[in-house]
């Protein structure tokens, strides 16, 4: 049984679906402290300027743990995404393909708390990408949450069943690797390395941007530009 555990990002980068689509269970870890200025609810799309932020505007952020913190609403900021994406991308090549898809999706968003959100877009990427991982919110599970990180992850995955733990790199600051050990769960390191490149719009070629930015650029063959559908 293989198990990732993330938080739940503003429509990831190509990277994060990766990681769900390489375990069989994948654990939004939405029950940590908030950090502001992160990937939680912002991500950057690709511009004939550059790359640019899309951020969700968020209220009483200090303190607070993800599932708590609340989207503020009259900024009216799903459309203003939604216009910005439709400019950005409309002259690539599948852009018409998915046009209709996230349209709907971003026009008819009502949900009140970020997690909820991000959810719901990284659900409904994962229906296009053909990713079938079963996800499960770490709220809901029954842990020690008492714990420091690695001891909170590894009871995580303790009473998952966990026989794998994959991590992105970043953790290997904190993950004390011999309490995964001692309790036979073996770490594996997602390699952000080696992506291949796409027809994408307004060069230098940029890999650190929203999944969608592979969708409308490669539409149905995007899966052939992600690792756990490749080997590359």
């Amino acid at each position: 049984m293989k198990i990732a555990i993330l938080q739940p990002n503003y429509i990831p980068w190509k990277g994060y679906f990766d990681i769900i689509n390489m375990v069989d269970i994948f654990v939004l870890y939405d029950d940590v402290q908030y950090t502001v200025r992160d990937w939680r609810n912002r991500n950057k799309i690709k511009t004939k300027f550059g790359t640019q932020w899309l951020t969700i505007p968020c209220d009483g952020t200090q303190n607070k743990i993800i599932k708590d913190v609340k989207v503020i609403w009259d900024e009216k900021w799903n459309f203003k995404h939604w216009k910005t994406i439709e400019h950005n991308y409309c002259k690539a090549n599948y852009f018409k393909s998915y046009k209709e898809f996230f349209a709907e999706l971003y026009c008819n968003l009502n949900e009140n708390y970020l997690w909820e959100i991000n959810l719901k877009f990284i659900e409904s990427i994962n229906s296009l990408l053909g990713i079938k991982t079963k996800i499960i919110l770490s709220s809901e599970l029954n842990y020690n949450r008492n714990l420091k990180k690695s001891e909170r992850l590894l009871d995580i995955l303790k009473y998952l069943g966990a026989t794998n733990y994959l991590s992105g790199p970043s953790a290997k600051e904190y993950i004390l690797e011999d309490l995964f050990t001692k309790e036979n769960i073996k770490i594996e390191w997602m390699d952000y390395n080696n992506y291949p490149t796409y027809d994408q719009l307004y060069p230098p070629f940029v890999h650190e941007v929203s999944i969608i930015d592979l969708i409308f650029n490669v539409g149905e063959q995007s899966q052939l530009y992600l690792k756990s559908f490749n080997k590359f």
